[in-house]
């Protein structure tokens, strides 16, 4: 169950609406071969402008989480094994993801103020929507297998449940913290803040 209460990423009001991460694409030929359901198959770049704070909804939180060192999640990886995605997992910055639209490519991030592998809550993933990295995301099918790996051979499965192709960058339904344990992947499906993003849900499949 999804409750709203308790992320960092409330307290920053519209920035955390125009997640619309990440506003890099692959070629038109790479989208129009992967293209989602209901998605151009080709975009036409336009300067990436947010939209207007006034228009964003904004969440009151009720508690504020405690500081849990950045360090937890060094030296993990996330795996979509049929989809060909493999790729380091780091924290996420707020100012540079989202404000400045400047992730960095070949690795994905956490959101911050989202939940830490293996714990009780949403752990929000992003990543660009390029070759090697989110683009076959578009791929998804439920059912399949997510992996979060970590140190010392730790393996976390997931399994998708759930496929969300165009979620407006103003629905901040797939963000927010959950009762239960879940994995949400996002990525993009233009090169604009303001085009839905692509969002994929995978529950725990434990032994």
């Amino acid at each position: 169950m999804r409750r709203a209460t308790g992320f960092v990423f409330a307290l920053c009001g519209a920035a955390a609406v125009v997640l619309g991460i990440v506003a890099s694409v692959a070629s038109p030929a790479q989208v129009a071969a992967n293209a989602p359901s209901a998605v151009p198959a080709t975009f036409s770049p336009q300067p990436s402008v947010a939209p207007a704070a006034s228009a964003a909804p904004t969440l009151a939180p009720t508690a504020t989480p405690s500081p849990t060192p950045a360090t937890l999640v060094d030296g993990w990886r996330v795996e979509v094994p049929r989809l060909g995605i493999d790729l380091p997992l780091r924290d996420g910055d707020l100012a540079r993801d989202v404000v400045d639209q400047s992730t960095p490519v070949n690795a994905a991030f956490r959101l911050p103020g989202s939940a830490y592998p293996g714990t009780s809550g949403n752990l929000y993933v992003y990543a660009h929507a390029r070759v090697g990295m989110f683009l076959s995301l578009w791929s998804a099918r439920a059912g399949d297998e997510v992996r979060l790996l970590g140190p010392n051979g730790t393996m976390l499965r997931y399994v998708v449940t759930e496929i969300a192709p165009r979620v407006p960058v103003t629905d901040l339904t797939y963000l927010l913290p959950t009762d239960d344990e879940r994995l949400t992947l996002q990525t993009s499906t233009g090169p604009r803040v303001g085009d839905p993003r692509f969002v994929v849900v995978a529950l725990p499949q434990r032994p």
